[in-house]
């Protein structure tokens, strides 16, 4: 092929709608976890053609052109057995798909007649690719399944979708669950945008239980704890045997504190899905909230066996998580942990720097491996000043994460008891000036601060005090 014809056939391709031109950026999608959770999609033989897609995309990103080229090939036998059709607009994105392919592997006459397939099907539409909703569908679904990064694209995706075809189901539910991961703020159960089309993607997919799921799990945080329970109950009678529905589900009885019955939930859900990482990290949280609960009872001689049996299992459950899921960063910091916790401390040391390397590389919950951290220098191995700077930086990376919340209350409990000690101590003030400073509350910070200084001559302190005046 000449140099000129490559031009020109790159031109046409970079134009297509397709997973090839989404800017779906390799570093930012763990191959090995998407590439199981897609087998196990078409498992479920649902939404199958977008999950080959999928799939297909992930074995182009690993390297293996051929299966690549095999999965988009099925993607494509499934739908026109479906719908016996050859130029539906439903189409455009496994044509694309096919054209750069077929690019790659150099079958350059098979890349062209795809892209005369798109141009046939692009003649008969009035409307250019990207504003077709079933390729905002798709491109939508694509961006929500490959990386949490994507959740704000994918959520704009379903949105103008939504806007072209309100009545939709499908759209509806996209945007939904888009909706439900993004939605952070003050809201009430009234004014709540994910309650609101949750309920109405509800309406629209009577009998999808997953998004019943998740409107129970977002009415908890409005505290309207009937309704939720009733939703959940309804959907397990309606679904038993939903992998999904019983994920969440036992992730629901976890939160409201029914350890025990969100570990049947999820040892079925496993039986179902063995390989399924979350299922497994939400088992280990319920274990690890059963280890706390009994650590805080009485009798320590008695119940040390007990804690140490239920400690096995979280371990266990992080280990097959983080197995199923490389890279896992949220699994691996609380397996580090655990290990500690197990004092072998060395091997928990490994497997911090791992994480903490892995987080950096992914951009990814770096402040709870720091969280974590933390608190493995503060109890297992005593180191109280490693411990208050690793607090301090997931305070400073997500002062409002559960993990920059427990930071918080972590360093004022140090400062406290320092204080309680000496009531000369300006790092205590120091550490309790930190927090306020993070907070935002700059004139009890300048108070704390004043005080540090005055026990203590510190440059730190003194470029915070400086700094924290020439902001009032």
């Amino acid at each position: 092929m000449s140099m000129d014809h490559d031009g020109v056939l790159r031109t046409k391709l970079d134009q297509l709608e397709c997973h090839f031109t989404w800017a779906l950026r390799k570093d930012d999608i763990d191959l090995i976890r998407l590439d199981e959770q897609l087998k196990s999609d078409v498992e479920k033989e649902e939404q199958l053609t977008q999950t080959y897609n999928a799939l297909a995309y992930v074995k182009f990103l690993q390297g293996f052109l051929d299966e690549s080229l095999s999965n988009l090939m099925t993607s494509l036998k499934l739908y026109k057995e479906c719908y016996d059709e050859e130029f539906n607009k439903s189409l455009i994105v496994t044509y694309g798909n096919l054209a750069w392919i077929n690019y790659h592997m150099k079958n350059y006459t098979e890349c062209e007649s795809y892209l005369q397939k798109v141009q046939k099907i692009n003649e008969n539409i009035s409307s250019e690719s990207s504003s077709v909703p079933e390729v905002l569908g798709e491109k939508g679904w694509t961006f929500r399944a490959f990386s949490y990064k994507y959740i704000e694209k994918s959520k704009e995706c379903f949105k103008k979708a939504l806007d072209l075809e309100p009545e939709v189901g499908k759209w509806n539910a996209g945007f939904a669950i888009a909706l439900h991961r993004t939605e952070h703020g003050k809201f009430t159960i009234e004014n709540s945008p994910a309650v609101k089309q949750l309920r109405r993607a509800i309406e629209r997919n009577s009998d999808d239980d997953v998004l019943t799921l998740l409107l129970a799990m977002r009415l908890v945080i409005y505290k309207s704890y009937e309704e939720a329970e009733r939703l959940v109950e309804e959907a397990l009678e309606r679904s038993p045997d939903h992998p999904r529905v019983l994920r969440y589900a036992g992730q629901f009885f976890r939160k409201k504190g029914s350890v025990d019955r969100g570990i049947a939930l999820l040892g079925k859900a496993l039986e179902l899905s063995p390989k399924s990482s979350v299922t497994h990290h939400q088992l280990a949280l319920c274990y690890k909230m059963k280890k706390i609960k009994l650590q805080q009872e009485g009798n320590h001689h008695a119940r040390s066996s007990r804690v140490q049996e239920i400690r096995d299992q979280i371990i266990y459950h992080l280990e097959m998580a983080i197995t199923h899921a490389t890279g896992f960063v949220k699994a691996m910091s609380d397996l580090a942990l655990h290990y500690g916790e197990q004092h072998d401390v060395s091997r928990a040391e490994e497997m911090f720097q791992e994480t903490f390397k892995t987080a950096k590389e992914k951009n990814d919950n770096l402040n709870v491996v720091h969280f974590h951290y933390a608190a493995f220098q503060l109890y297992c191995k005593r180191d109280e000043v490693l411990a208050i700077k690793h607090y301090m930086e997931c305070l400073k990376m997500n002062p409002g994460s559960y993990e920059g919340k427990g930071s918080e209350y972590k360093l004022k409990k140090i400062a406290e008891k320092r204080i309680n000690k000496n009531t000369q101590d300006g790092e205590a003030y120091g550490i309790l000036g930190f927090i306020h400073k993070e907070k935002g509350q700059t004139s009890i910070a300048i108070e704390c601060y004043e005080k540090a200084l005055r026990y203590q001559d510190n440059d730190e302190y003194l470029s915070n005090l400086c700094a924290l005046r020439l902001s009032i």
